[in-house]
């Protein structure tokens, strides 16, 4: 190897460790995006099968239907899994809001929340129909 050619060596090899560098930091970017997108719809798909199991046996309708909010959040906190926070509104039929409390476990500290709509019927002595809003986020 010549002494001049050394040089044109070390700028090639410069410029592949920066081509290597760069590329990493592309792939790594699009794999933490596809994560997110999973989490996000894990976290709704945990929120709509928590309300299905409330409703399941009727007992979301009976809470609702009582106005029985603190019984409604601890049956919340027991159906969803730890770590996970919660924001819930009832709606009726004119989209009033039914809840005079908040039904919450906590502040929501996470830059993503997922909103879940869920709707539901009560048939007792009227037929009452219920729109539920379920924000949801990964407590950090």
């Amino acid at each position: 190897m010549n002494s001049q050619n050394r040089g044109q060596i070390r700028i090639i090899e410069a410029f592949l460790a920066v081509l290597v560098i760069f590329s990493s930091f592309a792939v790594s970017s699009n794999l933490s995006m596809t994560q997110s997108t999973q989490r996000n719809e894990d976290l709704f798909s945990i929120g709509f099968q928590a309300l299905m199991r409330l409703d399941s046996d009727g007992s979301l309708g009976k809470y609702v239907d009582d106005g029985n909010w603190a019984v409604l959040r601890d049956a919340l906190s027991t159906v969803l899994p730890a770590g996970i926070c919660f924001n819930l509104t009832v709606y009726n039929d004119q989209m009033q809001q039914v809840n005079n409390v908040t039904i919450s476990n906590g502040g929501f500290s996470s830059q993503q929340i997922i909103f879940v709509e869920y709707l539901f019927a009560i048939r007792e002595i009227d037929f009452c129909c219920y729109i539920i809003h379920l924000h949801l986020a990964v407590a950090t």
